[in-house]
């Protein structure tokens, strides 16, 4: 109970649906893909791949109308909680059920041994955004959403922008990494630690457990996804990855660029974009069905904004990440 509002645990498949039937109307108006139904409840009910999850609810007349998710990392980062979601229906905005539902987020965290609470992303300039600063929340990080028009893209041009892949090699793989990639696929995603984030959050663990979990969540989130990992010819070593995850059953026409990252030994050879433009031209080749690729980048991450924008990608919007210390 907060206040006069009762907010009910989502323990369910029918509570998911419904706070998932919430969250796309509100963003009714805001072009660009959404979270898939299989995707948005495998999150609400078992939370990112090394967090604890709990999901809440506000039901109103046997309806879910407001709700949020929260996660609660296990292996690193523990003493924060990330927001993954909090969502009002338009119908039942203004009536104070989110100030509500973020004072609980609040109190769960606390409760978990939190003392910051990380996430929520909303439209810069947004009823979002308004909401998360009038309530004290800060700005953790912005991020821009750009999209490529695989239709209108210069795919001669991109031919010609392909990088030699000089002493490295690269190797492609669809869906799940098997038991042989882990090794070099836990080591490659190490380089993401480098990414821009906020000041609080600490780099990430990234044992090969760890990656195993997350590569076996694949399916049960309802993804397909399509890898290129590159590896120095002379000795093997991985240096770089790029991926690409698409709507396991196709239902979308979009596919999401996911992380791209090189080591940092061995940055300085372009990798990065010939990652990034071999992994496309397969994927065209694979999926003609797909017509539209998003990606999500730090308005700081300068280099990998200038990749994209060389690429054909354009910016769509921009958001804020927010952070609320406990």
């Amino acid at each position: 109970m907060s206040g006069a509002v009762l907010i009910q645990r989502i323990e369910s498949g029918d509570r998911a649906t419904g706070l998932y039937e919430t969250y796309v109307a509100s963003m009714a108006g805001i072009p660009g893909p959404l979270w898939s139904r299989t995707r948005f409840g495998a999150y609400l009910l078992e939370g990112s791949p090394g967090s604890r999850a709990e999901a809440w609810a506000v039901v109103e007349d046997g309806r879910v109308v407001a709700g949020y998710a929260l996660g609660l990392p296990r292996y690193d980062n523990t003493h924060l909680a990330t927001l993954f979601t909090l969502t009002v229906h338009p119908e039942r905005q203004r009536r104070g059920l989110g100030t509500a539902l973020l004072d609980h987020a609040a109190g769960r965290a606390r409760a978990g041994g939190r003392d910051l609470l990380i996430g929520g992303a909303t439209l810069v300039g947004g009823p979002g955004s308004a909401f998360a600063a009038a309530r004290g929340c800060s700005v953790a990080v912005t991020q821009a959403r750009s999209v490529l028009d695989l239709g209108a893209a210069d795919w001669d041009g991109l031919a010609r922008m392909m990088p030699e892949s000089g002493g490295y090699l690269l190797e492609r793989w669809t869906g799940p990494a098997g038991d042989d990639l882990l090794p070099a696929l836990a080591a490659v995603l190490d380089g993401m630690n480098d990414a821009p984030r906020d000041a609080g959050v600490e780099p990430k663990r990234l044992p090969v457990g760890r990656i195993r979990a997350t590569e076996e969540r694949m399916r049960r989130d309802g993804e397909d996804c399509y890898s290129m990992l590159a590896r120095r010819a002379s000795d093997g070593a991985p240096a770089g990855i790029t991926r690409i995850y698409l709507d396991a059953g196709r239902a979308s026409r979009w596919g999401h660029q996911g992380d791209t990252t090189v080591l940092k030994e061995h940055r300085g050879h372009r990798l990065g974009l010939l990652l990034k433009l071999s992994n496309l031209f397969w994927l065209r080749e694979s999926e003609p069905q797909v017509d539209r690729i998003v990606t999500w980048n730090a308005t700081t991450n300068r280099h990998m904004l200038a990749i994209n924008e060389a690429m054909g990608f354009e910016v769509l919007d921009e958001w804020y990440e927010w952070r609320l210390p406990l």
